[in-house]
């Protein structure tokens, strides 16, 4: 389901799941991470939220926003569990977790709110904007890719409660190993390299009729 973000609407209660991240561009391990989140935590659905300017990442997407728009929307057409939300990036500015859950926790109020995040990314999230409040408005849901070592839970004790981190453990979520990052696809793509094959076939007629990304960065 692939709709803008003041559409998006659902009359009843849900489990549901917040993807957040560049998508630039979006790839086969984005839907695998938001699968196996799926079916592990039991969700209803998964809204992606591409950002307009990551804090983490101070020189921005590569593609602009209406092509990693256009990007995830190819990408999730024929999941219905899956939605493309543009609240960040009709926000502008730069993008924090915790101001788009506290807006997604209004517009959705009986929704349950779940924060997906690998778990290579959980040492940094006390360093983030609002830490505690990312915790309090969703649970994160940390993924663990098959091969890498477990998460460090006790990284989260400056902005969760033991409850919350006992929570946390419990629903954490394995996916399998798969070697892809949005910036390796940008270099394969600059030097000329296969890099097909690590998106959907829409995204890479996408990239390649716009030809994103053929200028090395």
């Amino acid at each position: 389901m692939n709709i803008p973000h003041s559409e998006i609407c659902n009359p009843h209660s849900l489990r549901l799941g917040i993807f957040g991240g560049s998508f630039d561009p979006v790839h086969r391990g984005h839907l695998l991470l938001a699968n196996c989140c799926l079916e592990q935590a039991s969700l209803d659905a998964v809204w992606f939220v591409p950002a307009a300017e990551q804090p983490l990442k101070p020189h921005g997407p590569r593609a602009g926003a209406a092509h990693r728009l256009a990007m995830l929307r190819l990408a999730t057409e024929n999941r219905p569990e899956f939605s493309v939300s543009t609240i960040e990036i009709d926000r502008g500015g730069v993008s924090y977790t915790a101001d788009t859950l506290e807006a997604i926790g209004k517009q959705e109020p009986s929704a349950e709110l779940f924060f997906l995040m690998g778990a290579d990314s959980l040492a940094e999230l006390p360093k983030w904007h609002r830490a505690t409040d990312i915790c309090r408005l969703a649970l994160p849901l940390i993924v663990r890719r098959a091969g890498s070592p477990p998460p460090d839970l006790d990284a989260l004790q400056p902005i969760a409660s033991t409850d919350q981190i006992l929570r946390i453990q419990k629903n954490q979520v394995n996916m399998p190993g798969m070697a892809v990052s949005s910036s390796q696809i940008r270099q394969r793509i600059a030097t000329g390299s296969d890099w097909n094959k690590l998106v959907t076939p829409a995204v890479a007629d996408y990239l390649s009729k716009h030809r994103l990304y053929v200028e090395a960065r």
